[in-house]
């Protein structure tokens, strides 16, 4: 299975994907309907503390990363995610998120984690 991440604003829908965003909060200034069909899974994000420590410059990428993935290995949130995908029949599972870091985000973590699965 391919595991992609990209910014929910610079997202276009393509066939053969299964694209859920992965954020706990609403990104800012998209509508509900330009993400139709889109699955939110909230329960993979991480916790509302971890986020705002990471945030905040209280926890570097390195600590978050690993609390993170703790708070993964803790749930089976990333299993459920595979297995919808492969339930809807697709190939390819793209990670949406709204930070505007794409060298340093949760969704990169994820996609890390979710293809040791």
């Amino acid at each position: 299975m391919d595991i992609r991440c990209e910014r929910v604003y610079d997202w276009t829908p393509e066939d053969g994907t299964f694209p859920v965003l992965v954020d706990r909060l609403w990104p800012r200034g998209v509508k509900k309907e330009r993400l139709a069909g889109v699955q939110w899974d909230k329960d993979i994000a991480p916790s509302a503390d971890l986020r705002k420590d990471f945030h905040s410059g209280a926890l570097g990428f390195e600590e978050f990363s690993g609390r993170y993935t703790d708070e993964l290995e803790g749930s089976d949130a990333g299993q459920k995610l595979l297995a919808r995908t492969k339930e809807a029949g697709a190939s390819v599972v793209v990670l949406l998120y709204a930070s505007k870091d794409k060298k340093e985000n949760h969704a990169l973590v994820l996609a890390d984690y979710l293809r040791g699965l």
